[in-house]
């Protein structure tokens, strides 16, 4: 009997390991069309296309929200109770997926309270830390945070434990809170001449704070609180009237028998205005705090946000808020040296996280910069650092333009840590622009073939060479590389800045010239922003619009943003003899079964709620009433579906000619945003989309100089073309432009290039070079200069 032959054929693979793909079909999300595309696992996937053409909604919207639905799904109908319900997003089928970590561009809470240090447990190591190590030792971690503040009580207080009673006569706990600021850093200052005229009475409307009309509640209110003579010009009122009117606490009064609460004005302000983010607020709130409120160092903690007693226990002379005011990588160092075997898990820990700091490129922050002030790139950085040394794999890392706010010179760092994540046998999936992050794809996503309507579909799917081939927009412009300027333009004047030390800044002195556009570059803390926000005098009237985002809910749109509902409304009242306040969804006019909101939502306990749209508009937000009027042949709901351009035309001429609403809406279109609709809820705008709606209705403003904070941020390469014609209509119109900016292609078509560095914080803050970018790729004296020289190709 003879032996079967043997084989070398290799096993039959196991059926668990033929789930490798992410299948998407049918997804409707936002402006996608039905998209179904297939997404290799544990490869790098890059999404592209132009601002605007469904890459988030595809990404973030469909994928990761369906991951973290799923997810939540798993727990008990308790725990869900505490967690945002999301809906099932509008997609046929999804499977293959795994476990989303999403490490989006959204900035970090503004809240002063959240650093650094407190975003990532780095501070709570330390705290801990310094309660075991600190001398002298002043009591447990608390007593080192900014964000507990001390607190003493007296008087019995029973504490049961079983059948035993005990009585407590004192409660004590202790925090590390500066008392004077309340753990913020900085103490408010209101200029009273702000506030009102005090040569007229508040009856004659002394106030000039938004909102403080003396028709409505607050005239009311001041005439019956009894605590002044609402007919006495403020200037003469008594120290006592003026402390009532400024500093009053909150005391029941009664006016025309109802029950009111009287409080002080600064007290009122504090917490109607200055408790929101400035972005979140109308322009003309925004315009008023910045006018009226001054933020100024905290004198007693001096800007450390810490107690007296935190402030004195060190460690080998370093105190709490040394360390957390040291550069990280130097921090990394001093914490290194630390030889201590009671705290040694401890240190291990604290010392990995500092490190992963340094690794990422972000060794120049401290422990105590505000989280609000990183830009969107350094935040996406930070929320990567507790990723970095995970031991999970096969999961799915979500990015939104990891590249945002780099340079190229650390553009190649970043495309590691991608790669890095890949390689442990995770999918990464990115949303990029940047030629660079697009090369090292596995696979390639391309959508479009335009913005908005005239998005939404797949353009390509398949390698980046293939993309190089491919008739896309993104493949046509993947090789686009600008030139340098035959010719540049002539200042027409000079912007001083003396003596500037702001963050990392070394007393730096540099005349911006004018009239032109100039670009300020530099490594990603080099100290570009310290320039250009904290040290250009106030009185230069300058314009900023810098990259802190718009936060707005369902119910905001571009035209409720720009103002430019203001002009409709009134336009649509005069035409047919109503109040404008009928053509507001979020006032008269609104749909009573839906409040204007175009959809009802229904809640559904532990399961996702669900929006179905109104039966009774049918979406269109308002009544059925205020429909029937007309102005031009359109009813308010048809106008508000306008994409800008069009709308624009309709509001240029004929019977529904509006100048004021003309104006604006040329400006969102000279910005590229004339796809957008009017009545487009904010919170479906893209990153780019949103800050060229900020450039828009900044562009309204007063001011003789533009000061843009990486305005090709979320732009797609086509798009950037058509920033720099925006740029030059600009200058032209006699303007002055500032951009901070990474990209090449602005660089290249500066007039003026004002670098800074030659590293990142202390090893930054100086001016390397200033001059032409010709002179710049000439000299490559400069990191910017060696790699826009490698981008023109000299």
């Amino acid at each position: 009997m003879s032996k079967a032959p043997k084989t070398d054929a290799p096993p039959a693979p196991h059926i668990a390991d033929s789930h490798d793909l992410i299948r998407v079909h049918g997804a409707r999300e936002n402006n996608l069309k039905d998209v179904s595309v297939e997404i290799p696992k544990r490869r790098l996937t890059v999404f592209t296309g132009v601002s605007g053409s469904g890459k988030s909604s595809l990404v973030f919207d469909t994928i990761a929200a369906e991951s973290q639905r799923l997810i939540n799904e798993t727990y008990s109908a308790f725990v869900q109770g505490f967690m945002p319900t999301t809906a099932r997003p509008e997609v046929d089928v999804l499977d293959g997926l795994t476990t989303v970590i999403s490490v989006d561009q959204q900035r970090m809470g503004a809240d002063p309270r959240s650093t650094v240090g407190t975003a990532t447990d780095a501070n709570a190591m330390l705290r801990i830390l310094f309660s075991r190590l600190g001398d002298p030792r002043i009591g447990p971690p608390s007593a080192y945070s900014f964000n507990t503040a001390s607190v003493r009580a007296s008087g019995a207080i029973t504490v049961e434990r079983g059948a035993k009673k005990a009585v407590k006569a004192t409660y004590e706990k202790t925090g590390g809170m500066c008392p004077r600021c309340e753990g913020r850093g900085s103490v408010t200052d209101f200029d009273l001449t702000q506030l009102y005229d005090a040569g007229k009475s508040l009856n004659e409307g002394a106030l000039t704070i938004p909102g403080y009309s003396v028709d409505g509640w607050y005239g009311r209110i001041f005439s019956g609180c009894g605590f002044f003579d609402p007919d006495k010009p403020i200037r003469e009122f008594t120290e006592r009237e003026l402390h009532d009117l400024l500093h009053k606490e909150p005391t029941k009064i009664k006016v025309e028998g109802i029950n009111l609460t009287y409080e002080g004005l600064i007290p009122k302000i504090q917490k109607s205005f200055l408790a929101k983010d400035k972005e979140a607020m109308q322009p003309h709130i925004r315009a008023f705090v910045e006018r009226a409120v001054t933020f100024t160092t905290c004198p007693e903690c001096d800007g450390t946000r810490l107690s007296a007693g935190a402030r004195s226990s060190k460690i080998k002379g370093i105190s709490i808020a040394d360390a957390c005011a040291m550069e990280i990588r130097d921090l990394a160092a001093w914490v290194r040296g630390l030889d201590e075997p009671s705290v040694a898990p401890l240190l291990t820990a604290l010392q990995n996280t500092l490190d992963s700091f340094v690794e990422i490129g972000l060794g120049y922050l401290s422990l105590e910069r505000p989280a609000g002030t990183l830009s969107g790139g350094e935040a996406q950085r930070v929320k990567m650092i507790r990723h970095l040394g995970s031991s999970l794999t096969d999961v799915t890392y979500v990015f939104d333009e990891p590249t945002s706010g780099l340079h190229p010179h650390d553009i190649q760092r970043m495309n590691e840590l991608l790669l890095r994540l890949r390689d442990k046998g995770n999918t990464v999936l990115v949303v990029e622009h940047k030629p660079e992050v697009i090369a090292i794809a596995d696979h390639v996503v391309d959508l479009g073939p335009g913005a908005g309507t005239a998005g939404g579909a797949v353009c390509f799917e398949g390698t980046v060479e293939g993309l190089r081939a491919s008739d896309t927009v993104t493949g046509r412009h993947l090789d686009d590389r600008a030139s340098l300027k035959e010719t540049v333009r002539e200042p027409t004047g000079v912007l001083e800045i003396r003596g500037a030390t702001a963050n990392n800044l070394r007393g730096v002195d540099v005349d911006i010239p004018l009239g032109v556009l100039v670009a300020v570059t530099g490594v990603a803390g080099s100290g570009k922003s310290s320039l250009l926000h904290g040290s250009i005098p106030a009185d230069a009237g300058v314009v900023s619009v810098d990259q802190a985002p718009i936060r707005g809910s369902r119910r905001s749109n571009p035209a409720t943003y720009t103002g430019l509902l203001d002009p409709i409304r009134k336009a649509f009242a005069k035409a047919n003899g109503v109040k404008p306040a009928l053509f507001s969804a979020n006032s008269e006019g609104a749909c009573p079964t839906c409040n204007g909101a175009g959809v009802v939502y229904t809640d559904l306990a532990m399961m996702a709620g669900v929006a179905t749209t109104c039966e009774d508009c049918e979406g269109r937000r308002f009544e059925a009433s205020v429909l029937e009027y007309r102005l031009g042949g359109r009813d308010i709901s048809e106008v508000l579906a306008m994409p800008v351009t069009e709308a624009e035309e309709f509001f240029g001429a004929g019977e529904a000619r509006t100048l004021a609403a003309h104006k604006i809406l040329t400006r969102l279109a000279d910005v590229g945003l004339g796809y957008l609709t009017l009545g487009q809820p904010l919170t479906t705008l893209s990153g780019g989309e949103r800050q060229r709606l900020k450039l828009a209705t900044h562009m309204a403003e007063k001011g003789g100089v533009y000061v843009l904070d990486e305005p090709t941020t979320g732009l797609h390469l086509a798009d950037v073309e058509n920033l720099l014609g925006l740029l030059d209509r600009i200058v032209d119109s006699g303007k002055s432009v500032i951009v901070i900016e990474h990209h090449q292609a602005v660089m290249a078509h500066a007039d003026w290039i004002v670098d800074l560095g030659p590293g990142a914080g202390h090893d930054g803050g100086r001016i390397v070079f200033e001059g032409t970018p010709a002179d710049l790729v000439a000299a490559r004296s400069t990191l910017t200069g060696e790699h826009l020289a490698a981008y023109v190709g000299v």
